[in-house]
């Protein structure tokens, strides 16, 4: 249907005047008495709720002035988002970015397309996707096999101030396991700034693993507050760890990797860069920071774009600026 003209307008202002009803102006220039309705309320004097036909022009044609057009997908901006993607930006992450920029861009589904476009022609741009376009695949188990870790203490014991994300110092632990379970990758994050630590450990022996997060967070233990990890045996030794950095240590219950949800995000992005099946033996400390200086910087939309690294230091130098996930 056509938008309304001006001589529409026109008779729907000298009706009113007269006290017709919707249904009988509706009839009178061939509109539902709804179109009507949304008319008035869309364009009338909001200070008196008086329509008149000039004044309702003049905010339709301020509106449609005013209406994002779409943009088409130009070679230039293709060139950037395909070196962005390459960068290892999702679409979401692209189009957000560009967007704060002040630059042009394109849906995030255009880009998709592009993407999927790209490989059918042979094109490579899905290999940097997350998990290169595939489905993820939920994992769990029926009963938890590995025991309880004594003395542990569960996350509904944890003080309700760290599900605020409002503070830098509540970390969560896991372990991402190499090819044939030979050595591991200890990722560490922190819940409010989504900031990264990570290094390879030779095994999952709970004394390597515990020196490994002591070590790795040696820099931030002035500002930790609370860690807390899944129920791996790898992760045994939390006395250690909270006696050497003075931190409360919980553990998520058996098989609620939601109550981890910031760190399994994560894993997910690292992932990206170390596929399941990878040899971790064949992986050197440079190759590690590597992509964890690449996750640190890379921008996220919870924060309007803007990177951990940035959140961080708000966090910890202007305690005014909270970050809500």
């Amino acid at each position: 249907m056509s938008h309304l003209t001006q001589e529409q307008r026109y008779t729907i202002s000298c009706m009113l005047k007269q006290n017709y009803s919707r249904t009988a102006i509706g009839l009178a220039i061939g509109r539902d008495k709804s179109v009507i309705s949304r008319e008035i309320k869309r364009n009338c004097d909001k200070r008196n709720n008086t329509y008149r036909a000039d004044l309702a022009t003049k905010k339709y044609n301020s509106r449609q002035r005013d209406k994002p057009k779409a943009i088409k997908f130009t070679i230039d901006i293709k060139k950037k988002v395909e070196t962005l993607i390459r960068k290892d930006l999702s679409p979401e992450q692209i189009s957000g970015v560009m967007k704060k920029n002040g630059e042009p861009t394109v849906s995030t589904e255009r880009i998709y397309q592009h993407i999927w476009a790209d490989k059918k022609s042979n094109g490579t741009l899905y290999k940097h996707l997350r998990r290169e376009g595939k489905r993820y695949r939920k994992r769990g188990a029926s009963k938890d096999s590995r025991g309880i870790i004594k003395d542990r203490v569960t996350i509904d014991k944890r003080p309700k101030i760290v599900e605020l994300r409002d503070r830098f110092g509540d970390l969560e632990f896991d372990l991402i396991i190499g090819k044939n379970h030979q050595q591991a990758i200890l990722t560490i994050n922190d819940r409010t700034s989504g900031m990264l630590k990570m290094t390879k450990v030779a095994n999952k022996k709970a004394d390597i693993v515990a020196l490994a997060i002591i070590n790795l967070l040696e820099e931030w233990k002035p500002y930790l507050h609370t860690v807390t990890a899944d129920n791996g045996k790898e992760f045994a030794e939390h006395k250690l760890v909270a006696q050497e950095l003075n931190v409360e240590y919980y553990f998520a219950q058996p098989y609620h990797p939601w109550e981890r949800g910031s760190n399994e995000n994560l894993n997910g992005l690292i992932r990206q860069y170390f596929k399941k099946g990878s040899d971790f033996t064949k992986l050197t400390i440079e190759d590690i920071k590597m992509v964890e200086n690449k996750i640190n910087n890379r921008p996220r939309k919870r924060f309007n774009y803007e990177t951990p690294i940035f959140v961080m230091n708000k966090l910890l130098f202007n305690p005014k600026v909270a970050f809500v996930a």
